[in-house]
């Protein structure tokens, strides 16, 4: 996947607006866009959107410390990256709404369950512990996959404008 310049500063950019809408959200846990930027970059981007993803994975490492809880972005945001890319291309304009904030929101609703595999194995939880941190997190889970429902209204809008600015950028150079 090679990228030019002009991509590498856009894809740092997008990267951090990432970064920066968390920070904004943090008074509302587990309320954000991290799902609906990822799912707009992944359907504008397609492979070259895990640039951003990444920058933003990084970013918070650099920012908040590369510590246990850090492990499991390096795969979770992919695994919603990778969702988005089995879904196909060019589905009726009727349906793309609602199933990308289906998926939005499944990601939320297992975010724990995606973590949880990464929380067994640095603090030795067998399967009833892991079980049970599971479904401790199941509330804030729940938060997750409602406001990932509700905030993936914004994906098809922000995939628009940024394929509007790709264009223009196009005609520009």
């Amino acid at each position: 996947m090679k990228i030019s310049t002009k991509e590498m500063a856009v894809f740092a950019m997008l990267g951090t607006i990432m970064y920066a809408s968390k920070i904004i959200m943090e008074f509302a846990p587990n309320i954000h866009l991290l799902g609906v930027f990822t799912i707009s970059y992944t359907i504008v981007y397609r492979k070259k959107a895990l640039y951003p993803i990444y920058i933003y994975v990084l970013l918070n490492g650099v920012f908040y410390g590369f510590a246990t809880w850090w492990i499991p972005y390096l795969y979770v945001w992919a695994i919603l990256w990778g969702a988005v890319m089995l879904l196909p291309k060019k589905m009726p304009k009727k349906v793309q709404p609602l199933v990308y904030m289906a998926v939005c929101a499944m990601h939320g609703f297992l975010f724990g369950t995606l973590y949880a595999p990464v929380q067994a194995i640095l603090y030795s939880f067998n399967l009833k512990e892991t079980v049970g941190w599971i479904v401790a997190g199941l509330p804030w889970d729940f938060v997750h996959g409602v406001s990932n429902f509700f905030c993936g209204i914004l994906i098809l809008p922000i995939a628009s404008a940024l394929r509007f600015a790709e264009n223009h950028l196009k005609n520009s150079s």
